[in-house]
């Protein structure tokens, strides 16, 4: 190598430049080759694909000569292929029916064994899941509405109506385990509330009420539910036997052993009576509510109760033909009645909002024996007085005046009441009624009332008619009975110190305050009547004096001042004719006469304490002074022989205030 490079024969630049170019050639030689063979694969490919599509064309060319030969063939086919579907749809469609037939059957193998084995075998909550898959499926058997169904749709309706009469049986049983009467005493006395059915119970009657309800609201046939007349059946039966005992009480308790005995106030059992039925309506309320749907509540309140309501009607009724029987003395249990039965109702009303309209029927015939009686009390009045066949001659007060102003008395005791009836007859009206609305069975609201009405001033005005009834018709027996006018004023006057002696010594001293003066009218009437005969002598100690038509007396002897002396008195005896003087002596007599009889007759009538005390001071004003002004002038004429003038001024005055 060292060598050749010293000769020069190879440079290596020369040897670079050769080794590049031939790099270069063997290159671009091998270029030309890759593309020459690219040339050939792609002058291939052209070859096969124009195969191709020849091949194509001809296939297309065929098939669309052999499409119009399928399409001729497959067609009947088609058809065929859509008639078999619509048979498969029907056989599915077939098939499904027969199901459907196979399925009531099958519901009622599935479920009869549990309705028939009972609710209590089977459970109430299951049993109720039975019945109600038994009711669904005769419900889509009914909407099948096919002829071979019938059976079926007989067997489950059967199944049904047994399982239907098993719940009721159940319900009626569970009713009647509380269905036994309890003693009202014992739940009044101690403040105990009524009992009501329990929990458990209510919510095993609820759940079977609400099933039948269920399946009454399903029928076409509008109908009392089944549950709703067994409960009524079941405690309404219950709620009279509890009851019948203070029923009885009440109609028992209104006999008295003393038929003239005025009624007192709560002496009958009707308090008892309403406390227990407001007990028993309201408890029986609650248990309606926890069993029945609201829209039931009041039907099913009413239909319960209905039985017990009669029998307050009837208790009513025979306490009002007692009340008829014997109503000047027993009308006040009308009105007691009337009070508590009112309140009763409202109460119930307030707590249940049923039974307003059959306590207002019950309550009719009371109401009306109520307002009528303080008509019939003034007539009867009257009629007692009217009645009267004779009076004794001491006109004594007579005991229809004491028993008059005790009824009276005891009527402020139901002042509410009778106030009440007052307002709603108006004022006076008492005097003419003949009867209450036959047409008002709802017991009177404050609506039909007069509001701005005062019942004790009513309650006043009915006592002074009462009042005035009475001693005008004691002043007409009496005119009648009666010869003087004497007697007859002490007996209007006797009879009219007892009125106002029970008005002054009652409760009805503050209510008849406004009334005294027409009492002070009667007292005057009987003052006056009294007094006649004592007027009448009174009118002989007049000493004016008439002889052959001249005025003596006075005029020729002047007349002494009362007081005078027995000289003065001389002078004027002295003044008079013999025949003035004999005037005067019988004047003296006539005076004796009448006044010693007067007096006799004044000591022996029975007069009240009250009554001889007002007459002593009534003559005595009127005898006293008239008399010691004619002794005054005239007692010198006897010159104190007494054989005229038998009493001194001061004996006179003596005698008349020993008449009281």
């Amino acid at each position: 190598m060292k060598q050749q490079s010293d000769t020069g024969l190879f440079t290596p630049v020369a040897n670079a430049h050769h080794i590049a170019m031939a790099i270069t050639l063997s290159a671009r030689h091998a270029a030309d080759e890759e593309a020459r063979a690219e040339v050939d694969v792609l002058t291939s490919r052209l070859e096969k694909t124009a195969q191709l599509t020849k091949k194509i064309q001809a296939s297309l060319t065929r098939l669309e000569t052999s499409g119009r030969s399928v399409q001729e063939a497959i067609g009947p086919i088609y058809g065929n292929t859509q008639r078999l579907q619509v048979l498969g749809n029907n056989i599915d469609s077939i098939l499904g029916a027969i199901e459907t037939v196979r399925g009531p059957s099958d519901i009622k193998n599935n479920e009869e064994e549990i309705i028939r084995s009972g609710p209590d075998n089977a459970g109430l909550s299951s049993y109720l899941a039975s019945m109600n898959r038994v009711t669904r499926a005769l419900s889509d058997l009914k909407s099948t509405k096919m002829k071979s169904n019938q059976q079926a749709l007989s067997d489950l309706s059967r199944l049904i109506q047994f399982g239907n009469q098993q719940l009721e049986a159940v319900f009626r049983r569970i009713l009647q385990e509380d269905a036994a009467p309890v003693e009202p005493l014992n739940f009044i006395t101690k403040q105990k509330p009524w009992p009501t059915l329990s929990q458990d119970k209510t919510t095993r009657l609820g759940l079977i009420n609400s099933f039948v309800g269920a399946r009454q609201q399903s029928s076409m046939v509008a109908q009392e539910s089944p549950t709703a007349k067994i409960y009524a059946n079941v405690r309404g039966p219950y709620l009279q036997a509890s009851l019948a005992n203070l029923a009885s009480a009440s109609v028992n308790t209104a006999k008295k052993k003393s038929a003239d005995a005025i009624y007192k106030h709560g002496t009958n059992g009707i308090g008892m009576y309403a406390q227990a039925i407001e007990g028993a309506y309201i408890a029986e309320h609650e248990n309606v509510c926890a069993l029945f749907a609201r829209d039931d509540w009041g039907r099913v309140f009413n239909l319960t109760c209905q039985g017990a309501m009669d029998d307050v009607g009837r208790t009513l009724r025979e306490l009002n033909v007692h009340i008829r029987a014997h109503l000047p003395t027993d009308c006040f249990l009308a009105y007691e009645i009337l009070e508590i039965i009112s309140q009763l109702s409202n109460r119930v009303e307030t707590q249940t909002g049923e039974l307003k309209g059959p306590f207002g029927s019950v309550l009719k015939p009371i109401r009306d024996t109520a307002r009528t009686s303080l008509a019939e009390l003034l007539d009867d009045t009257r009629k007692r007085v009217n009645g009267i066949q004779n009076i004794p001659l001491d006109v004594p007060p007579l005991p229809i005046t004491t028993e008059t102003m005790a009824r009276l008395q005891t009527m402020v005791e139901f002042l509410r009441p009778i106030s009440g009836i007052m307002i709603s007859l108006g004022d006076g009206n008492w005097k003419t009624v003949s009867g209450a609305n036959p047409s008002a069975d709802a017991i009177p609201s404050l609506a039909s009332f007069d509001v701005t009405a005062d019942g004790k001033e009513l309650f006043a005005h009915y006592s002074a008619d009462t009042v005035d009834a009475l001693l005008s018709s004691l002043q007409a027996k009496g005119a009648q009975l009666l010869k003087t006018k004497q007697l007859q004023g002490v007996f209007l006057a006797n009879n009219l110190v007892v009125v106002n002696r029970m008005i002054s010594a009652s409760d009805l001293a503050p209510l008849l305050k406004s009334r005294i003066p027409s009492l002070d009218a009667w007292k005057k009437k009987a003052t006056s009547l009294y007094m006649d005969p004592w007027l009448e002598t009174s009118r002989i100690l007049m000493d004016v004096v008439h002889t052959g038509g001249s005025r003596t007396g006075g005029s020729r002897g002047g007349r002494p001042p009362s007081g005078s002396t027995g000289n003065e008195s001389a002078a004027v005896v002295k003044a008079l004719s013999s025949k003035e003087r004999d005037i005067i002596k019988e004047k003296f007599r006539q005076f004796n006469a009448t006044f010693d009889e007067l007096v006799a007759k004044h000591k022996m009538l029975t007069m009240e304490k009250e009554v001889r005390e007002a007459f002593a001071r009534d003559v005595q004003a009127m005898v006293e002074p008239l008399y010691g002004r004619f002794w005054d002038r005239y007692h010198e004429l006897d010159r104190g022989r007494g054989k005229y003038v038998k009493y001194d001024r001061g004996a006179v005055a003596a005698i008349c205030a020993g008449l009281a």
